[in-house]
């Protein structure tokens, strides 16, 4: 059964349901075709190769012949990969069903990448409070303090919570409900809000079906 779909951010808006004001993101659902079909016997597992998107180009020659079986012609932006409990009954060269893999009031799980915001103090990226800033302190309010406990052990333990790099790493938001899914406009919306910037790459996966929600009042 599959259970992943790949959509795009879109942007953000919000909807008014039970008299409720929700945030909602919206999603954009790109072409996704079977470029291949991995099988135990063949591979070791079972798994849908998927072409997503179409970049204006011819593809690549090193990928000529492996398009060429889906009756793609176009360069895909990306390539990702569904692994698969059994034997897929959908063939090379077919797109995905998303209306029988996603429908409003399921419940779902998003993963994307952070944004990326460089090098981070210790108060942004784990939320310290900081020193006093008064009593004789002047330039040390947003150091993060002792990092170690002298002689013994003599360093720093591993796993210190330090200055470094924030964001730009993989991102899992839960629970989140589809509200709608339009086949025609090609997007789907979900209350909350997604990791990830504008126009990236995000794998929805349902956790759990549910029943259809009240849609959202223009």
């Amino acid at each position: 059964m599959i259970t992943e779909i790949y959509t795009i951010k879109s942007h953000m808006t919000q909807a008014f349901i039970d008299g409720k004001r929700v945030p909602v993101t919206i999603l954009k659902l790109p072409t996704q075709v079977v470029s291949q079909i991995k099988t135990v016997d063949k591979d070791g597992y079972y798994s849908l190769q998927l072409s997503i998107d179409q970049k204006n180009k011819s593809p690549q020659k090193s990928l000529l012949t492996h398009l060429k079986k889906a009756k793609l012609t176009k360069q895909p932006k990306w390539f990702r990969e569904i692994r698969l409990d059994q034997e897929p009954q959908l063939k090379v060269g077919e797109s995905l069903p998303i209306d029988k893999i996603i429908a409003p009031g399921d419940t779902v799980s998003v993963t994307g990448i952070s944004i990326g915001k460089g090098f981070a103090g210790v108060m942004k990226r784990f939320g310290f409070a900081g020193g006093p800033k008064t009593h004789g302190q002047s330039d040390r309010s947003r150091a993060p303090g002792s990092i170690g406990r002298g002689t013994t052990p003599g360093r720093v333990l591993p796993g210190k919570k330090m200055p470094g790099h924030l964001g730009a790493s993989t991102a899992v938001t839960k629970n989140l409900t589809v509200l709608a899914v339009d086949l025609d406009k090609n997007q789907l919306s979900v209350s909350g809000p997604v990791p990830g910037a504008k126009k990236q790459l995000l794998k929805l996966t349902v956790t759990r079906k549910g029943k259809d929600t009240n849609q959202p009042k223009e």
